[in-house]
Order: structure tokens, then C-alpha cells, then sequence
């Protein structure tokens, strides 16, 4: 069978057929071995950047370092700045695969992957799907995720769901018309698994709990749900599992890295540790034992073109006390909630659409730091953000464009520039609040 996902990942310059055979070592490692092979990997990742990479060198302030537990943490704040100033030697913005952060913390940035590593990553999700008999280049997914509205990059993301043998369910509308014509497509689709935002796909779960329809004996091809970028909450996963009739999956990730976590076939949270190595440090960046709550800190063991080395990604978590290197456990994840917006029209936009009102905001100087938007009425938010300077009329205005582009006309924003914003008792930066 002509596998069209992996062709067009060739034919963008990711070599995945390497990626796999190199992936397929990885899990041949025998479990005595396991742990040598993450301190060696974790070592040659950080003498590779401290040769090779300038601003983490900088960052380090040592052409060498003995002890992990002296490196520096990584935050998101150190990133915000130019990206060519954060690759490697060797690497342009040309010759890497460069996207944003959702900005889900409020920290939004730039940042690149090398291409081998990017194809490792696809590497590990092929894998992991494989867990629940999906095959990415033959399995027909039903996406429930955001989209350009933009003529150029709707067109580019419907070509890439074409490749990627998917159909995409815009989440900016999901009112019980929206979520009807949704049903629709179930009804006259072959789908073969769900993928998307977890709040979306709560939402046509209670759509589907209204009408008293279990989605399977519609669609009897599903096999599974995958949920991603947000909390799953176990009163939301019971409901999806009642109206889907089929397992629900909790995925745990981030763009910048990779798979972090995903619910193996027994109903644990199985922590990626072929790519990655996953530390929980306290306050002072110290380890906390297994069963103990802290940072989540990763360190990407792959990555030759971009530095995420105890890279504090902004949740808080705690591995499970039977935990291994070959098998690290994520007993619990805290954080990661999005509100749900309610607009005057009746229209339901899960707060992961602020990612994309809030991305023409984000550019690669750096200049907004961080931002917040709260809803205080149902017609009225306000913008809070940290930067440099002022956005500038013109970028407003761009805002407010996409604004009544994504979500609908006759809303009043607020925009406030702060010298800082306020976060959580747990430190955590809550990109959309509703008040209501």
C-alpha cells in the first residue's frame, strides 16, 4: 500500500524511514541497559549544545559542566527572543522545522526542531498509535482542532489533513447547529479514530448525551479517542467513554518537544522515555522523589538545532513510584484546564481559540512576553499582556480583525499593557479566564 503520509513527510526533507529504524533500536534496549542509554543520550545532547550552540552556552556561562543537577533550567522567558539567535552552528531557519508554542501557558514563542529529530517524533506517535491499531497512513481520523481562516492557510491546513488522511471539525463553533451537521458526517464516515482539543470533544459528547446517541453504533469503524492539550477530567472521560462507546485516550504533549505522555492499553499514563528524559524538581530545581508533586522539567535527547535541555514546560506533575527509566509513569498532571467562552450569538468557542486570535500577536522579536484574556460579560474581554513596548495601532486593529474572523462580530476587547500579570498559588499563567 502506497503510504502517503510518510511520502509527504519525505518529500518535506524528514527522513522518516531512518527515524523509525532508529526508533525500533531504542525499544529493542533491554531494560537493564535502559537507564545508560538515557544518561549517555542526555550527556551527548548537552556537550553537543555547549560546543555548538552559543546562546546556551551563554546560558550555561561553562564550556562544561559534571553534575546535571547544575545545569540551569530552561524556562520559556529564556526563549523569547530571535530564534536565529538560539540555533545551533550548522542550522538556519531554512534547513529546520520551525513552528510556535500554543501559547496555552501564555508564554508564547518561536522555536526549531532539526529535521531528524522532527522525524523522531512522528516516529514515536506512529508507534504509539500502533498501541490501538491505528495507522496513521491508513486510518481515517476525525479531527476536532482549530483551522486558519485565512484563504492561504485554510487551503495549506486542508491539504496537510489530506495527506494526513483526516477530516478536520473547526472547533470556534461548536453551538448545536455546528455540532449537528458534525453528527451528519459521523452518520456518512468511515472514521476510524478521533483526534483533538479535550474540551471540543466534551462538548459533542454532551451534544451527543442530548440526544441519547451513542456515536459507535452510528459510526461502528471507531475504534478510539484520542484527547490532547488540555486536562481530562475523569467525570468528562466517563462521559466520552458512555457516548463513544469506544476507550478514551488521554495524550499529554507539547509542540515543541514531543509525545510527553500517553495512556497505555492498561490505563497508565506512559511517560515517553526513548526521546525524551522527564525530571520533577521542587522549588529550588531539585529532584523530588516518585509520589512527590513539582515542576515538570524535559530534556529533548535528540534536538541537535534548538536547546530544550530542563526545559521547564510550565505544568506541575508527579511520577508514579514504580517508575523506571525504561517505563516512567505520570501518576498525575496538574494544570492545563481551558475555560469554554460563551458569545451573544449562543456560539461555544473552547479557549484554545484565543491560540489563534492571540498568534498574530506573537512575533519572533519577542516583544509580547506574556498575556492573559478574561471574560467579564458575554460581549466584553480584556487583554492583558507584558512587552517591551505598546502594540501598535496597526496590531491592534490586526487583533480585532482576527477576533471577529474567529469568533464573531460586535465583541469589545480591552487590550491593557502590565508590568506584570497575575498567576495561580502554583505559579501557573491561565491564558483564558471566564469570570461568568
Amino acid at each position: 500500500m502506497f503510504k502517503l503520509f510518510d511520502f509527504s513527510l519525505r518529500i518535506n526533507g524528514f527522513p522518516i524511514k531512518k527515524a523509525q529504524a532508529e526508533f525500533e533500536k531504542i525499544i529493542a534496549i533491554s531494560d537493564d541497559k535502559f537507564e545508560n542509554y538515557v544518561m549517555e543520550k542526555r550527556n551527548e545532547i548537552v556537550n553537543f549544545h555547549l560546543q555548538h550552540n552559543l546562546f546556551y552556552k551563554n546560558l550555561v556561562g561553562k564550556s562544561e559542566i559534571e553534575i546535571w543537577n547544575d545545569l540551569p533550567v530552561l524556562t520559556k522567558k529564556d526563549l523569547q527572543q530571535p530564534l536565529e539567535d538560539r540555533l545551533s552552528n550548522g542550522y538556519s531557519t531554512k534547513t529546520v522545522f520551525v513552528n510556535k508554542t500554543s501559547g496555552s501557558s501564555g508564554d508564547p514563542f518561536i522555536f526549531a526542531k532539526d529535521k531528524a529529530c522532527h522525524a523522531l517524533t512522528w516516529a514515536s506517535i506512529i508507534y504509539r498509535f500502533g498501541w490501538y491499531g491505528i495507522d496513521i497512513n491508513s486510518s481515517y481520523q476525525a479531527r476536532f482542532y482549530g483551522i486558519p481562516l485565512d484563504f492561504i492557510g485554510h487551503k495549506k491546513e486542508r491539504l496537510k489533513d489530506f495527506l494526513s488522511n483526516r477530516y478536520r471539525f473547526s472547533i470556534f463553533d461548536l453551538s448545536d447547529d455546528v455540532l449537528e451537521k458534525v453528527l451528519r458526517k459521523f452518520q456518512k464516515s468511515n472514521f476510524d479514530y478521533i483526534n483533538g482539543y479535550t474540551s471540543s470533544i466534551v462538548l459533542f459528547a454532551k451534544f451527543l448525551q442530548s440526544k441519547n446517541i451513542v456515536l459507535k453504533t452510528i459510526c461502528p469503524t471507531l475504534k478510539v479517542c484520542l484527547v490532547t492539550s488540555e486536562m481530562l477530567f475523569e467525570e468528562d472521560k466517563t462521559l466520552m467513554e458512555k457516548q463513544f462507546g469506544i476507550p478514551i485516550v488521554n495524550e499529554y504533549g507539547a509542540s515543541e518537544l514531543d509525545l510527553i505522555a500517553f495512556e497505555n492499553t492498561k490505563g497508565e499514563w506512559q511517560v515517553n522515555s526513548e526521546t525524551l528524559f522527564v525530571e520533577i524538581l521542587d522549588e529550588n530545581n531539585q529532584p523530588v522523589p516518585n509520589g512527590k508533586e513539582g515542576k515538570i522539567v524535559i530534556t529533548s535527547l535528540y534536538n541537535k538545532a534548538h536547546p530544550f535541555i530542563r526545559y521547564e514546560i510550565g505544568d506541575i506533575g508527579i511520577l508514579d513510584e514504580k517508575s523506571t527509566f525504561r517505563k516512567p509513569i505520570l501518576k498525575k498532571l496538574i494544570g492545563r484546564t481551558n475555560d469554554v467562552a460563551i458569545l451573544p450569538s449562543g456560539k461555544k468557542s473552547p479557549g484554545l481559540t484565543f491560540y489563534y486570535v492571540t498568534k498574530s500577536i506573537i512575533e519572533d522579536d519577542g516583544n509580547v512576553k506574556e498575556f492573559i484574556i478574561k471574560q467579564t460579560k458575554i460581549d466584553t474581554f480584556y487583554v492583558e499582556y507584558v512587552s517591551e513596548f505598546d502594540l501598535t495601532s496597526t496590531q491592534i486593529r490586526k487583533i480585532e480583525e482576527a477576533i471577529e474572523l474567529y469568533l464573531e462580530p460586535n465583541l469589545n476587547f480591552t487590550f491593557t499593557r502590565k508590568t506584570f500579570l497575575e498567576r495561580s498559588k502554583r505559579g501557573k499563567l491561565k491564558q483564558f479566564q471566564s469570570m461568568l
